[in-house]
């Protein structure tokens, strides 16, 4: 017995001892190369200090980054995710506009008629005694001269909570119409800002099932992250991104959903594993096709529309993209990508390299202003020739190749929960050092011939 219990102890120290070196060299060599703990610190001091020097490849016009948070250690009280950024990249790399005001930023759009005003979505989590008991959200839009720093106030609502009725977009129509994803009550509509009027409104509960789709209802349904004013078959309509239904739909204005449009199918993940931002490409320039990053898969993919089909037409990725929530492709064949679990967004070209990036903490959507709103201004991968772009097999390290084979969600959610520095390697070794450490505890409490009691009564008195 007593050499049982030394053989197990030897293999449970030997565990929590392997497993406690990968995490500090883990940590050493990411501090050390400047790369996962605190990014590129020039961008990230750049943010702070207002230094106005380029600290990013130069690219032709301004490309704005909305964070969903911001990813990187902060300042001494600040923690991972503690704010988010909207930051703007001059042509020469430097810091064009920065503000750090709201608590995520999300969406961000090009105000057409102007050369350097956006529009952008945000959420300012508010304190219960905001909104009575509970905690909840002020979604709005919001507009910004990127030059003069002026901001206006455009359209805003609070919901609920926090997780998963924070709206990730809104797409402008006219002058006084917004397209509203309202991810809170899972449904798309019109408001007239002028009047404060909804004018048209889709619920996806008119044509899903709550109970045989999606993720739970009502906490997380549809995950209707993404929304875009389309023509399609000479209707007025919406693109609607249903994340957690790993489908995109198209949604007539008069007829309602049109089913024969949907792209991808719920649980169908070698089609789209919840997608985010969706760019549609009309027919003059290609299409129809519809560009989105495919996130769960960590890939961007290109669908063209042939034959009353949707049929894969491209597809890029490399080993480190991690987990892509926006593409957008370009007047000039490249597409510019943002990688949120990746830190960076960059942009490659026809030949699928990557030609510019930029090290940015955590980052949901950017735009490049001066080429069109979103993928307006580009064209079809089918149309250009471009082709696709993935990862050989004996490209790949022998880490990638292991981290192929756990699940997207495991991979994706140990990248999302953790800090910056820990990976899939070193998220197995916390798994690994925190059952080693517990299964220790409780043998050694049951081996122990000790016993804690206590008497009573309990007596207290003074020397």
């Amino acid at each position: 017995m007593a050499s049982r219990r030394r053989t197990i102890r030897s293999v449970l120290a030997a565990l929590v001892f392997l497993s406690a070196a990968t995490l500090v060299v883990g940590y050493v060599d990411a501090e050390r190369t400047n790369d996962k703990v605190t990014g590129d610190p020039s961008v990230e001091q750049a943010f702070k200090t207002g230094n106005r020097s380029p600290v990013v490849p130069s690219r032709p016009n301004v490309t704005v980054v909305a964070t969903d948070s911001n990813a990187f250690v902060g300042d001494e009280g600040d923690g991972a995710r503690a704010r988010a950024e909207l930051a703007a990249f001059a042509p020469d790399g430097s810091i064009y506009y920065y503000q750090d005001n709201h608590t995520r930023y999300w969406d961000v759009d090009r105000v057409p008629g102007t050369n350097s005003t956006v529009e952008f979505v945000y959420a300012d989590h508010l304190a219960p005694g905001d909104c009575g008991e509970t905690v909840c959200t002020q979604n709005g839009v919001e507009r910004v001269n990127l030059t003069t720093g002026e901001r206006t106030q455009v359209y805003s609502r609070v919901t609920p909570g926090k997780h998963s009725t924070r709206w990730h977009d809104v797409d402008r129509i006219d002058e006084h119409r917004l397209l509203v994803a309202d991810i809170d009550r899972d449904r798309v509509y019109v408001v007239n800002t002028t009047t404060e009027l909804i004018e048209w409104e889709w619920d996806a509960q008119s044509d899903f099932d709550v109970a045989e789709s999606g993720g739970p209802f009502p906490d997380d349904w549809t995950h209707l992250n993404d929304v875009e004013y389309v023509e399609v078959d000479g209707q007025e309509a919406v693109m609607v991104s249903l994340r957690n239904h790993d489908q995109v739909a198209f949604v007539s204005f008069e007829r309602g959903l049109m089913e024969n449009w949907t792209l991808g199918t719920d649980g169908d993940h070698s089609t789209l594993y919840e997608q985010h931002n969706p760019d549609y490409i009309p027919p003059e320039n290609g299409g129809p096709a519809v560009l989105v990053a495919d996130s769960e898969n960590g890939r961007v993919v290109e669908y063209q529309r042939e034959n009353g089909e949707w049929n894969r037409t491209w597809t890029w990725a490399d080993q480190r993209v991690q987990w892509p929530r926006d593409a957008d492709r370009l007047p000039n064949g490249n597409t510019l990508v943002t990688d949120s679990n990746g830190d960076r967004v960059f942009e490659v070209n026809s030949a699928g390299e990557v030609v510019w990036s930029a090290t940015v903490g955590f980052p949901y959507e950017s735009e490049r202003l001066g080429t069109g709103d979103e993928s307006e201004g580009g064209e079809s991968a089918a149309s250009l020739g471009v082709p696709s772009k993935t990862p050989a097999e004996g490209e790949r390290s022998l880490l990638a190749r292991a981290t192929a084979a756990l699940p997207p969600k495991v991979v994706n959610s140990i990248a999302y929960a953790f800090p910056r520095w820990v990976g899939v390697v070193e998220g197995l070794a916390v798994a690994v050092l925190t059952v080693s450490l517990v299964r220790w505890l409780t043998l050694e409490y049951r081996w122990t011939d000790r016993t804690v009691g206590v008497r009573s009564p309990l007596r207290f008195g003074r020397k």
